[in-house]
């Protein structure tokens, strides 16, 4: 019983050196792969230690986090982080939220981040990286929040010019409705006014009309008058004046006065020389 025992106990030892032998090499190969930058062939290793050679060491699984990180599978590396925020070591803790912090700040969520870093610098004090991105990212919080703002000014004032500039329209179409309403009631006076006028016009034509043959009698009679009071001058006139007014002289008016009278002479005797015609008493007298 007693060699059997030693027995058992000597394979249990060589084959603890033979695991021990093998962890030291991944190790050593997963730390040899991130030095070269063959960051899947290192997760590899450090998968391979983690899961078949059961090791639990914090520094392999923030080594491995590492890995996963520059190999590009950042969701998996943030889980592996965030098992760390409770390790036993106040620098691989210290690590693990500067980290968390980092990948918090390039989602832009800034105050996450600030809350890791603050986690961070508990953990470990003397974690200048970490105090570094602290203040970064107050800066860059800051940067944001007065992007914000301005975004926010920006955008009332856009509504702001939206409305103003609806009002304005909203003025300019009262104003036009306004100019057109006037612009008819305009032209409604314009056709009562020449309407009335065309009226007036009409009216004043009627009575031009009426008023003419009265006018024109008043005229004639004015013109008779005017030639009766002319012939009536000229027989009161003196018969020196009238001849005068005739260019005849006095002796041509007696010449001429005694050849009508001789002709007149005449005249009467010629008429009483026509021989009278009988009268046919068969006739009735009347």
């Amino acid at each position: 019983m007693k060699l059997l025992g030693w027995v058992l106990g000597l394979l249990l030892f060589v084959g603890g050196i033979d695991d021990i032998a093998t962890i030291n090499r991944l190790k050593k190969q997963a730390e040899e792969a991130y030095q070269k930058g063959d960051y899947t062939q290192a997760v590899q290793y450090y998968q391979l230690l983690v899961d078949s050679m059961q090791v639990q060491d914090e520094r392999v699984y923030l080594n491995l986090a590492h890995a996963q990180l520059h190999a590009g599978d950042t969701a998996t590396a943030q889980r592996q982080y965030g098992q760390l925020m409770n390790a036993e070591s106040a620098a691989i803790k210290s690590v693990a939220y500067q980290q968390l912090g980092n990948l918090t700040t390039q989602q832009q969520q800034y105050q996450d981040a600030l809350a890791m870093y603050k986690e961070s610098l508990k953990a470990n004090p003397a974690n200048e990286d970490a105090r570094y991105n602290y203040e970064l990212v107050k800066k860059l919080q800051k940067e944001q929040e007065q992007q914000q703002d301005q975004s926010e000014d920006n955008q009332d004032q856009s509504d702001e010019e939206k409305e103003q500039e609806q009002q304005n329209q909203e003025q300019n179409e009262e104003q036009s409705e306004q100019q057109q309403d006037q612009e008819g009631e305009s032209t409604d006076e314009q056709n009562q006014d020449q309407q009335q006028s065309d009226s007036e016009q009409q009216e004043g034509d009627q009575q031009s009309e009426e008023a003419d043959p009265q006018e024109q009698n008043t005229q004639q009679g004015e013109e008779q008058s005017e030639g009766e009071k002319s012939e009536e001058e000229m027989s009161n006139s003196p018969l020196s004046e009238r001849l005068e007014e005739m260019n005849i002289s006095e002796e041509k008016a007696r010449m001429i006065l005694e050849a009508m009278r001789n002709n007149e002479m005449q005249y009467i005797q010629q008429n009483r020389r026509k021989p009278t015609k009988p009268k046919d008493r068969s006739k009735p007298d009347w």
